[in-house]
């Protein structure tokens, strides 16, 4: 996948719900045994995402500006290059999404 093409829907909505700070969409983009590894740090399932979420990502008012999008070998891995803004970290990050069945398996946030 190049810059160019469009990122898988659920990706999309993530970024979206992410930006408009709608906790409860964003959430819906997760499987319910989905994960967020934040730099190693890792919360799985709905609960400990969201307390991760509250804390220091939409609750941080985090806004993501998609710079460059790429997949993993297969195209199994889809990799947004943002810039963050908001409350918390500011600056480029990569976010690593494992989709399966339509929803979020696993988001990785590195550098």
């Amino acid at each position: 996948m190049s810059a160019e093409s469009p990122l898988p829907p659920v990706v999309s909505a993530f970024l979206d719900a992410a930006n408009a700070r709608d906790t409860a969409a964003w959430l819906r983009t997760f499987a319910p045994d989905g994960a967020v590894d934040d730099w190693g740090r890792v919360f799985t399932g709905y609960e400990a995402v969201r307390g991760w979420s509250d804390a220091e990502f939409i609750g941080a008012r985090v806004t993501l500006d998609v710079t460059e999008v790429s997949t993993g070998p297969g195209d199994e891995d889809v990799t947004v290059l943002a810039q963050v803004g908001g409350d918390g970290f500011n600056g480029p990050s990569h976010f690593t999404f494992t989709v399966r069945e339509g929803l979020i398996g696993l988001m990785r946030i590195t550098a």
